[in-house]
């Protein structure tokens, strides 16, 4: 098991790269919908309103709310049930995963899309960042304008504190792009059921919060402990 100071950012790579095979799915199965925001979801409610679209309006108001209680239940399970966020965000992204499997490809195109919306909900409440970076593992617009900054920065002053942050972003884009490129070969060769290869990833991602999990408690027992090792 990895123990490192750095595991943060590991599980932080790893659910980057989830977050980029969700959206490259969608994106590649469905028309072209990025179904890991709402910011399209709503611009297309307002102009399927005006057009009159009532089916439209219903399944968009849907996705809405399902959005809504991804990022909502991330307060309310640890606050009335205890439940772990961390763990919790891998199971749903693979039970999103083996639902999108199963979808045929003729299915009406946003309803397909819910388990997507529900799970990216809840993971990126979930995950904050890491390393004392706000990153978003779902996403990549404010991780382009926070590398761009920081680089703007480093520049100017040449403090690595901000070519730190610059790699730090950098490498979440790299992630990110990487499970759109593992979705990608995986829809080319399975198709709809290209989406169970994403398993893999989600798998990854629940070792590191595993690993993660066992460092926090290390360094509770430790303060001092130089834990950046491999154990069984």
């Amino acid at each position: 098991m990895i123990l490192s100071k750095k595991i943060d950012f590991y599980r932080h790579l790893s659910f980057a790269a989830v977050g980029g095979f969700f959206g490259a799915y969608a994106l590649l199965c469905r028309s072209g919908i990025l179904a890991n925001a709402q910011t399209m979801n709503l611009l297309e409610l307002v102009a399927d309103a005006l057009r009159g679209s009532g089916l439209k309006v219903l399944l968009r108001i849907g996705i809405l709310l399902m959005y809504v209680l991804g990022t909502m239940l991330t307060v309310l399970l640890p606050h009335f049930l205890h439940a772990d966020n961390h763990r919790l965000a891998a199971l749903i992204d693979a039970l999103a995963l083996i639902m999108l499997g199963f979808f045929p490809a003729d299915m009406n195109i946003l309803l397909s899309l819910y388990p997507i919306f529900f799970a990216m909900s809840f993971q990126w409440s979930s995950f904050s960042g890491a390393q004392d970076f706000v990153s978003s593992t779902i996403f990549s617009t404010n991780n382009t304008k926070q590398a761009s900054l920081a680089f703007a920065e480093f520049l100017c002053d040449h403090d690595t504190a901000h070519f730190r942050k610059v790699i730090f972003y950098v490498c979440t884009l790299l992630s990110f792009h990487a499970g759109a490129v593992v979705c990608f070969y995986a829809v080319r060769f399975f198709a709809m059921r290209g989406a169970w290869v994403g398993l893999l990833p989600v798998a990854l991602s629940y070792y590191m919060v595993l690993c993660e999990e066992k460092y926090e408690k290390a360094k509770l027992l430790d303060d001092d402990l130089p834990l950046d090792t491999v154990t069984e």
